[in-house]
């Protein structure tokens, strides 16, 4: 009996650029250079950003001073959400690390498009479903895991760690202090970690900083030790 091939077309993935750009969405085009400010904490909270192109930071900054760098959204990232939920001010400050360029949704203008385009609406949901998964397993990272092994983790993530078509390179104007306001912990401690990360040919600097895929080493390595204790306690 002959075998039937059967095509199946796949669905062709949602642009979500392409149609803000040409749906009258009531957009405007804003164009930063690194160091700038997207927007600060204590902002009017009256629209979402969607990241066409670049790399940003959001951080807060305390009572005290104290600043902590929470996110760093890259191209395809939604910014300034929380304002859908009745956020009078933004609660985090936005910088562009590279060159960005972002596309300024107005909040009600944002509202209808979720109500009345399916597709759209579909490709927001989905992405904030990831974000909360990536902010849970922050939380956790945050609770259970040594500075060293966080740094591991972010490091990995800043290199999209598992992604075929990527470089594995970090964004170039990312510091040291940066890195340590991420991972939650000083910046001698985190100079520390990346020099023995560099005598062990995790990371190397011959052309920007360059994360190999050996560096995920420092994550499994408490994983199996956990799992050797557990089967012979």
């Amino acid at each position: 009996m002959p075998t039937t091939l059967r095509i199946v077309k796949r669905k062709p993935t949602f642009n979500v650029d392409g149609f803000l750009r040409s749906g009258g969405a009531g957009t405007r085009i804003a164009v930063y250079q690194p160091g700038d400010i997207v927007f600060s904490q204590g902002d009017a909270s009256d629209s979402v950003m969607y990241l066409q192109h670049g790399t940003v930071t959001l951080s807060v900054l305390s009572g005290s001073g104290q600043e902590a760098v929470i996110a760093m959204p890259e191209t395809g990232a939604f910014l300034g959400e929380s304002s859908l939920a009745g956020r009078p001010v933004r609660h985090e400050t936005a910088t562009a690390m590279t060159a960005a360029s972002v596309l300024i949704i107005p909040k009600e203008q944002m509202l209808r498009l979720l109500h009345e385009q399916a597709a759209f609406s579909d490709r927001f949901i989905a992405y904030m479903i990831a974000r909360n998964i990536r902010i849970e397993e922050d939380v956790v990272d945050q609770l259970f895991n040594s500075s060293e092994k966080r740094l591991a983790r972010a490091l990995l993530k800043l290199a999209h760690y598992g992604t075929p078509d990527k470089t594995h390179r970090v964004p170039p104007r990312i510091s040291q202090q940066t890195l340590a306001e991420m991972v939650g912990t000083t910046r001698p401690r985190v100079n520390l970690f990346m020099s023995r990360f560099r005598k062990l040919g995790y990371i190397d600097y011959s052309d920007g900083l360059k994360v190999n895929d050996s560096l995920v080493t420092v994550i499994l390595r408490d994983e199996r030790v956990g799992r050797r204790t557990s089967q012979t306690g």
